[in-house]
């Protein structure tokens, strides 16, 4: 896994146990709902972290919460 697609399940994984819809995140956030989508999709290559730290701040979480995860252990390596 890839960190991309990491973020992406972390957001998915999140918004589920926060009984959230990506709409409802986005307007929280203040984040077009459309942006959530193209980081969960393959449009987005390299989320901001400034943005993955306005859904955190919607969710109520730090960006420690949000990388203290398993999904995030064994990363594949991305020197290319």
């Amino acid at each position: 896994m890839n960190t991309k697609e990491a973020v992406a399940n972390r957001i998915i994984d999140l918004v589920e146990e926060k009984g959230m819809t990506i709409n409802e995140l986005g307007n929280v956030a203040g984040v077009n709902p459309s942006t959530i989508y193209s980081i969960l999709g393959t449009k987005s290559k390299n989320p901001g972290i400034v943005t993955i730290k306005k859904l955190c701040d919607a969710m109520d979480i730090t960006l420690l919460d949000f990388f203290n995860s398993d999904l995030f252990s064994n990363l594949e390596q991305e020197l290319e």
